[in-house]
């Protein structure tokens, strides 16, 4: 069992447990129970490996964001929390600025003496260790410091390859797109689709497609693939396949014993959907988060059956077309809490090894509302370089973040939520992502607010179609990348 002391004096607000977890190599989620106990965090995790703690914890001057320890092995005594928070990162810092290759490159001076800093309060809290709250206040010092300063170094690093790609002529594509609302459009919002995006996406809810089992209405898709085509904006499609209880009809549970009967419906729905649209899209997500969780508990085995029909058809019926795979909840704390699902770089791995015939991964990143919690800009990073050693590229198939604090927050990012702040992170993210030469697109999840929105007030429009603050900030960044293009 690991046990972690902290001191709750330096906290602003009572330590979050709800959203924690254990984690072991790779970043691998772990099961494990964990409590809190005469002022003392315990994890106990089914291993015999080190391993670590990942909690939402508060960052002095950046906000609250989920971070992790180091791999520790079980013993009787306490770690100190705070400590292992900052040795955590304070680690990843000095392997990510290896593998960027900046420890000399010119104009880094000012973040190496940040991070240098970091280190310094760092060593002092471990000279301290006998004094749990010293300790903990130099350690808390140590992370401030570290965290901002990764997040600038990631910064730093995206504003030179972004840079290169750009005069590569990377951005000549057509790199920035919006999920369409359904259920039907109106000319005013595809006007201000044309002049903020281009591309979109179209969802094909195979609970709005085939709410009963002997009726298939394509009225919602229809109407948008006509209205997108008449404005000229490419069209994407799906996911085709997701199994959440906000995408399954309400009749397929009948069949939730009988998988050959789920199979075969699924790939009816698959079938017809490419089929109808196969000349309009050029480009479809065939599943979404199977490995994440599903209505119907599928194996593992099931899980990568449906994976590979919903792409062998695709690419059978739109053989031009690109398949993708989407990846939800990339960091996988899912998978701590549901054995039956999959590890997200897990699952990605098998479609690879596995010989399934698809184009490009999808990645989404969801934060600040419900579980989906806050991650730092040099998470971001991390995690989009370990999935690009596959070897596929990239899509970012989903962003959203709160323009306004949600009822169930889940983490801050630098200040309290705002238009400001939501116009801040998205364009944060987009040159983080955008500096990646595999990263071949991004993708806005919500256009605008709703009650069916992820993320709650997590559009670019308000729910009257009036833009906020951050559709003018995408444009003024697709203009910077893109100066040429007309």
């Amino acid at each position: 069992m690991l046990k972690f002391s902290y001191v709750k004096e330096l906290l602003p607000d009572d330590l979050r447990l709800d959203c924690a977890y254990a984690v072991g190599s790779d970043g691998v989620p772990l099961r494990a129970d964990i409590r809190l106990a005469d002022g003392i965090v315990q994890c106990s995790a089914r291993t015999s490996d080190p391993y670590g703690l990942a909690l939402l914890w508060p960052v002095r001057e950046f906000g609250s964001i989920l971070l992790e320890t180091t791999r520790l092995p079980p013993r009787d005594a306490p770690y100190n929390l705070h400590v292992e928070l900052a040795r955590h990162r304070l680690l990843r810092i000095n392997l990510k600025r290896e593998e960027w290759g900046l420890f000399d490159y010119p104009g880094i001076d000012e973040l190496a003496a940040m991070v240098d800093e970091a280190r310094a309060l760092f060593v002092e809290a471990i000279k301290l260790r006998s004094d749990d709250r010293r300790a903990a206040e130099f350690a808390d010092r140590s992370l401030a410091r570290a965290v901002l300063g990764s997040e600038k170094f990631c910064q730093f690093h995206a504003s030179v390859f972004l840079q290169r790609r750009q005069q590569s002529g990377g951005f000549a594509r057509r790199f920035l797109g919006v999920t369409t609302p359904l259920p039907t459009p109106t000319n005013g919002v595809v006007a201000q689709l044309a002049e903020a995006f281009e591309f979109v996406r179209v969802p094909f809810v195979w609970r709005e497609i085939q709410p009963k089992e002997q009726g298939v209405s394509f009225a919602g898709p229809d109407a948008w693939v006509k209205a997108c085509g008449a404005a000229k904006l490419p069209i994407r499609g799906g996911p085709l396949l997701n199994f959440g209880i906000r995408s399954v009809p309400d009749w397929m549970y009948i069949w939730e014993n009988d998988y050959d009967s789920i199979l075969e419906y699924a790939r009816e729905h698959v079938r017809r959907t490419v089929k109808r649209f196969a000349s309009a899209i050029s480009s479809w997500d065939v599943v979404s988060g199977l490995h994440a969780g599903n209505v119907f508990d599928f194996s593992v085995e099931q899980i990568m059956e449906l994976t590979r029909t919903a792409a062998q058809l695709t690419k059978q019926l739109a053989p031009r077309a690109q398949v993708i795979i989407d990846l939800t909840q990339p960091w996988g704390e899912y998978y701590a809490r549901n054995q039956r699902t999959i590890p997200p770089l897990l699952y990605a791995e098998m479609a690879v090894q596995s010989g399934i015939s698809f184009d490009a991964f999808g990645l989404q990143f969801l934060v600040g509302s419900d579980s989906f919690y806050v991650r730092d800009m040099f998470q971001v990073s991390s995690l989009i370089d370990r999935l690009a050693n596959l070897g596929k590229p990239l899509h970012i198939t989903a962003v959203a973040c709160p323009s306004a604090a949600p009822a169930d927050p889940a983490g801050v990012w630098r200040r309290p939520w705002s238009e400001e702040t939501q116009s801040e992170w998205l364009i944060t993210t987009l040159e983080t992502v955008l500096s990646k030469p595999y990263v071949d697109s991004v993708c806005l999840r919500d256009l605008a607010d709703g009650p069916d929105a992820v993320i709650s007030h997590g559009g670019v429009y308000h729910a009257d179609l009036s833009p906020k603050r951050a559709v003018k900030a995408l444009m003024e960044l697709r203009a910077r990348l893109q100066p040429d293009k007309k």
